[in-house]
């Protein structure tokens, strides 16, 4: 982008007051849009506002008024010049009210049409191949961002939702391990977007475009696909992780990029420094640009007068595309590189580009936004029981901000029986389509669809993936059961954890992880 075109971005932008800086870390980002009043977005109601009781007072003279003036009494013209100065005055001041009406208009409808032209003009990729191998078990026939979550989501319709209800539907998804189950809920959730307009969800997996190799890192699964990204000629490439749990409108992010002439973009959160070594890590100066990156440190630098708090990486990043594709180039011939954006592509741009963190907060009130990653056992656990909370921070009843999916067409759930000791009953929970309890309790957990539970069962603060069976008179207590697994009747889960530990993957915090096959292991024994 030249210069003048980053003029004629970012003006409109610092003018209508979407970039200002606060003291301090945090920065006040753009507000949001401004939702349509009851006579629509930029509709002026065509009756006009009903008057307010009472005498009405004129604050120019009337000819009554002027009549009654000495000096004004036999002189005609006189009064006409007064009467014509009032009237011209009044169409002044009318003109400029409606000059001004018309400048603020144009610089708000300037404002979102710039930052529209961003979105449309930039390109998403998320990568979604990674292992996932801290997930244990979840992951032993599916990856981390096909993990199921929230009842009836997976874990990538998180990040392709954000992209979407930010304007962003050029969107590329880079798979490798264990895909299959990725790709076949993109295809048949989110091909709805129409190529004529140029949009799309396009699946590229990895296929050796550059030798006898499989990704070997972030970067190279971009730089081996790069021809591919530069068919769709974008203006910035936004790069992210599929396998975070979050709600962000990435334009606010493009449009700080643009009215800041960055070169690169970093999202950051700050997180607790003890957990820290899992992100990477930077610190930035007053003006938030990155002074340090460290990807995954073993002592992580704290936050300035917070040194509890580490500011880490979203795994989001905005860059300009031409730059992107050098930067890629270059390290690809570099024999020492991990061909990974935290440990060489981002740390080395430092001293010659400008590369600035964006803080994901709050524009009011300086918060950090909710972002989760679900990337253990314990952390992925955690995240769904937030949910059935009364008012959980993560908001998936947001009709402003929808989460998108695909999901097989089920019935209302149903609980069945009312007798003592066989009622079906669920509290405190959230139970999706399908699900039949019978006779059973459900208490603080978390069911995905088409679930039965059979009579005289308990369930408490437990995540039941979909089409799991569970026998009559189970107990299953702080466990994730994994999907298709067929609870034999009597089992419990739970209750014993030596016991549990000798069947199950046992977690940190105790949670117990249940899949098909140890259940099929323990049937047989």
């Amino acid at each position: 982008m030249s210069e003048r075109e980053n003029d004629v971005v970012s003006e409109p932008l610092q003018h209508a007051g979407m970039l200002t800086l606060d003291e301090g870390f945090r920065q006040t980002v753009a507000p949001e849009p401004r939702r349509p009043g009851p006579y629509g977005d930029g509709e002026q109601p065509t009756m006009p506002k009903p008057r307010a009781s009472g005498k009405r007072r004129r604050s120019s003279p009337t000819m009554a008024s002027v009549n009654r003036r000495p000096e004004a009494r036999g002189n005609g013209a006189a009064l006409r010049q007064t009467r014509n100065s009032d009237m011209d005055d009044r169409a002044d001041g009318a003109r400029s009210r409606e000059a001004l009406g018309r400048r603020n208009g144009e610089m708000q409808t300037r404002t979102r049409r710039y930052v529209s032209r961003i979105t449309r003009n930039t390109l998403a990729v998320i990568m979604a191949g990674g292992r996932g191998e801290r997930l244990k078990h979840l992951t032993d026939f599916r990856c981390k961002p096909a993990t199921p979550f929230g009842g009836k989501f997976r874990i990538i319709d998180f990040v392709l939702s954000n992209c979407v209800n930010s304007g962003i539907r050029r969107i590329q998804v880079m798979t490798q391990y264990k895909a299959h189950s990725l790709i076949q809920h993109i295809q048949r959730g989110w091909g709805y977007l129409r190529g004529e307009f140029g949009e799309f969800v396009e699946i590229i997996p990895a296929q050796q475009q550059m030798g006898d190799f499989w990704y070997r890192g972030t970067a190279d699964s971009l730089y081996q696909n790069l021809q591919i990204i530069k068919l769709h000629n974008p203006k910035h490439v936004l790069v992210l992780a599929g396998d975070h749990i979050y709600k962000m409108d990435y334009g606010v992010m493009l449009a700080s990029h643009v009215a800041k002439r960055a070169d690169i973009t970093v999202g950051v959160v700050e997180v607790p420094r003890e957990q820290a070594t899992a992100f990477g890590v930077m610190s930035v100066d007053p003006d938030y640009r990155i002074t340090k990156f460290s990807e995954k440190p073993k002592e992580p630098e704290g936050i300035p007068g917070r040194e509890q708090f580490a500011l880490g990486s979203m795994g989001i990043y905005v860059f300009k595309a031409s730059l992107l594709y050098r930067l890629l180039e270059e390290q690809a011939q570099r024999p020492d590189t991990s061909h990974d954006f935290g440990r060489n592509i981002i740390p080395g741009a430092l001293s010659t580009h400008k590369v600035i963190a964006y803080p994901f907060t709050d524009s009011e009130t300086r918060v950090q936004h909710y972002w989760r990653d679900v990337g253990t056992v314990d952390a992925f656990y955690d995240a769904n029981m937030e949910l059935v909370y009364v008012n959980p921070e993560l908001n998936i009843y947001d009709e402003h901000w929808p989460i998108w999916t695909y999901q097989r067409q089920y019935p209302p759930a149903k609980f069945v029986l009312d007798e003592d000791g066989r009622r079906g009953v669920a509290i405190n929970s959230m139970v999706s389509g399908g699900c039949i309890i019978s006779g059973s309790t459900v208490n603080q957990s978390l069911l995905f669809s088409n679930v039965r539970v059979d009579e005289r069962s308990y369930i408490e603060r437990s995540v039941i993936f979909p089409d799991v069976k569970v026998g009559a008179g189970s107990v299953i207590k702080r466990a994730i059961v994994d999907t298709g697994s067929v609870v034999p009747p009597g089992t419990q889960i739970g209750v014993n954890r030596e016991e549990d530990a000798r069947r199950f993957y046992i977690s940190e915090a105790g949670v117990a992880l249940v899949t098909r096959d140890m259940l099929s292991r323990l049937q047989r024994s």
